[in-house]
């Protein structure tokens, strides 16, 4: 009994001394190796975010768009931006997008993305905590006959738990942790990018459409007067009035123009088709909801002109390349760490014994605690090259973000500049349309007063349809101009945030 209890007393006293010990040897430690740290800190050349604000601000004033001012009052507005459709006033429109937002595909794999980069998150941040691990086992070794031991024979029980700590004396497990943040951060901007494009895509489908349906009605009542012309021209053939030549030329003037129909009807099955998918439906479900004509949508005062070249920043695509980059620096951060020391706190403690049944006496209790450190020395310069390869992979990212922003800045200009010159285009034909429709009332008072033959009314008829056909394709083109230019702010990814999102 006695052994018992001078048994348990010490090992009372051990487990008095432990945080004693443990404190000791952590002081040790921090005090051998915070030279070490301190130069791992002064190490760093990885691109800070300040420097990633100073880049963005040298290429943002350098490729600055011709449109733009100093002044960010003149930028459209937050609220524009994040659900820009709503400036067109088509509620067929933003019901598309809302389904677009809840089905499609590729923007449900972003999200698993997003998913994904949350849970890496997770598992790096625990490689920060102690580890425990319930470790039970039983073995039976008998020695060979040959051995020194010559045939013994010996069991061992033990029920117990291990622990472990690093301790990030410096930093390589916290800036795994913060390229970890910043993937996922990447991740959540390049999900708002995919939805950024995937509603302007649907939009610039249904603006197709609907020009595509307004070509159609135009190319339908054009046929239907050039039938009723044909139709009395035959009749004045047949009369004996006319000669054939003017029938023939209505002819096939009308065949020019029915011939035009069916290419007209593929393509709007086509944009149909590509709106169902983009929408995550099945191709032909659009049909009943947009078979019938609707106005081309056209959007309300928004101004465009004046637009600050930092509001392009706001754009996810560019936030994702530049938190990429970020996470790429401190994983090439973390590689260069691993150059230093590495400091473990190990232990375990439990129950041993070389029988079952005196697995539970007093005597079997034990522990055992210490630091570990970690030197390398030798690794075959895996760890040089290494760095090596995180280094060029930052080198990479960098690129890349610099070619987000030059690509950013270029989408702005092109929308701006198309928009501008297609407002230009579009009087020109509208001045047009009214001449040729003169040009044709004309011709054809002319014609029946036997002044002029019936190829200036053909050439009146093919001009005027030619001039209406192009007028409504620059309507539709003036608003996809429009959607362009909210897609390269990087505007309409507000919605993710709603709540039943």
């Amino acid at each position: 009994m006695n052994k018992v209890m001078n048994s348990k007393d010490s090992t009372r006293d051990k487990l008095r001394r432990t945080p004693l010990l443990f404190a000791a040897l952590a002081l040790a430690a921090l005090i051998v190796f915070a030279p070490c740290a301190a130069f791992a800190e002064r190490g760093r050349r990885a691109l800070t975010d300040q420097e990633l604000d100073m880049a963005w601000t040298e290429l943002a004033l350098k490729y600055q768009n011709p449109y733009a001012s100093n002044d960010i009052n003149n930028a459209p507005s937050a609220d524009a931006l994040g659900s820009w459709w709503e400036t067109l006033g088509d509620e067929r429109l933003t019901e598309l997008i809302m389904t677009s937002l809840q089905n499609n595909r590729n923007l449900r794999a972003a999200m698993a993305r997003v998913t994904e980069a949350r849970a890496a998150l997770g598992i790096s941040r625990s490689a920060r905590l102690p580890w425990l691990d319930n470790v039970n086992s039983w073995t039976r070794n008998e020695s060979s006959e040959n051995s020194a031991n010559r045939g013994a024979e010996m069991e061992i029980t033990r029920l117990g738990i291990d622990a472990s700590w690093e301790i990030d004396i410096f930093g390589g497990l916290k800036e795994k942790d913060r390229a970890a943040a910043a993937t996922l951060e990447a991740e959540d901007a390049a999900l708002h990018a995919a939805w950024v494009t995937l509603s302007s895509e649907v939009a610039l489908n249904y603006l197709s459409l609907r020009t595509l349906q307004d070509r159609l009605e135009i190319a339908r009542r054009n046929l239907a007067l050039q039938e009723e012309t044909r139709d009395m021209l035959k009749s004045l053939y047949e009369a004996g009035l006319r000669d054939s030549l003017a029938l023939s030329q209505a002819q096939y003037t009308v065949d020019q123009t029915r011939a035009g129909i069916p290419p007209l009807r593929a393509s709007i099955e086509a944009v149909m088709n590509g709106l169902a998918i983009l929408a995550g439906l099945v191709p032909g479900s659009l049909e009943e909801i947009l078979n019938e004509p609707g106005a081309l949508p056209e959007p309300s005062s928004v101004n465009l002109v004046g637009i600050p070249a930092d509001a392009v920043r706001q754009r996810p695509d560019i936030r994702s390349a530049e938190r990429a980059l970020a996470a790429q620096s401190s994983r090439k951060r973390s590689a260069e760490l691993d150059r230093l020391p590495r400091f473990t706190l190990v232990g375990s403690i439990g129950l041993e014994s070389l029988s079952i049944g005196s697995l539970f006496a007093g005597d079997s209790f034990g522990f055992s605690f210490g630091p570990r450190i970690t030197l390398p020395i030798f690794h075959g310069e895996s760890i040089r090259r290494n760095i090596e390869v995180q280094s060029a992979r930052e080198e990479q990212l960098l690129a890349a973000y610099e070619g987000a922003v030059l690509g950013a800045v270029s989408e702005v200009r092109d929308a701006l500049a198309a928009n501008a010159q297609e407002l230009e285009r579009n009087e020109s034909l509208k001045s047009g349309i009214a001449a040729a429709q003169n040009a044709l009332a004309v011709a054809n008072d002319k014609y029946r007063s036997g002044l002029t033959d019936f190829s200036n009314v053909i050439g009146a008829q093919q001009a005027l349809l030619s001039l209406e056909d192009q007028y409504t394709v620059s309507r539709g083109q003036m608003t996809s101009n429009i959607v362009r230019v909210f897609k390269a702010l990087g505007g309409g990814w507000a919605p993710l945030y709603s709540p039943e999102f």
